[in-house]
């Protein structure tokens, strides 16, 4: 049995099972370690509400490394350059038709970058945006209008953006939202309560997603 769906069963099942999702380090010059409490406080959160048992010690994962297979989650964020080598694009894509899911949270400023090593990553697979009726926005909490809006930046939508290997959804990029500024503490950003809980039920979302699917 493949390890990463392994663990997602384990996962879903929640037998006992304390789940670890990973933040991804990349090249290019990129902070790749923005938000650091956004990620602990996102697996504190879900364990709350959602019934799940994920450690909120969030490991770091290097992209070449073999070491991202033993997480079925990864959260990628930034606001800079990024760059993939060909040894991690070759991981990557293992990882991701492996059962592996990425999700990529743009922190602003990182969009003209990303866009490129993903085409890279799959250069026979476009990002699609997903509609509002899609499920990730359905549950565990229904967000009718699709990805909320945390953080103004360039005042444009937010648009969650999704690759599909073999009608799988393995990627998911969200641009001009911001989750990850809203999963961080209070006083990092001094965000209502209102919009981190938006933002946190959000990341709710799309792990159950990624777990489930």
């Amino acid at each position: 049995m493949n390890k990463i769906f392994f663990i997602s069963i384990l996962f879903f099942l929640n037998i006992g099972f304390s789940q670890e999702i990973a933040v991804l380090k990349y090249s290019g010059g990129g902070d790749w370690y923005s938000n650091p409490t956004s990620l602990p406080n996102l697996a504190t959160f879900c364990n709350q509400n959602i019934n799940t048992n994920i450690n909120n010690k969030i490991a770091t994962v290097e992209a070449g490394s073999s070491d991202i297979f033993s997480y079925p989650f990864i959260h990628m964020t930034g606001h800079g350059n990024v760059v993939f080598s060909p040894n991690d694009l070759e991981n990557l894509k293992n990882y991701l038709t492996s059962g592996g899911f990425l999700h990529i949270d743009d922190n602003y400023g990182m969009d003209e970058f990303i866009r490129k090593e993903i085409q890279k990553l799959f250069p026979n697979n476009n990002l699609v945006e997903l509609p509002n009726s899609h499920e990730i926005f359905k549950a565990p909490y229904n967000f009718p209008n699709g990805l909320p809006k945390i953080h103004e930046h360039n005042n444009k939508k937010p648009q969650a953006f999704g690759l599909f290997i073999e009608n799988r959804l393995v990627l998911l990029y969200t641009f001009e939202s911001d989750l990850g500024d809203g999963w961080e503490d209070e006083e990092v950003h001094n965000d209502p309560i209102s919009v981190r809980e938006k933002a946190l039920k959000m990341g709710a979302n799309i792990l159950n997603y990624a777990f489930k699917n």
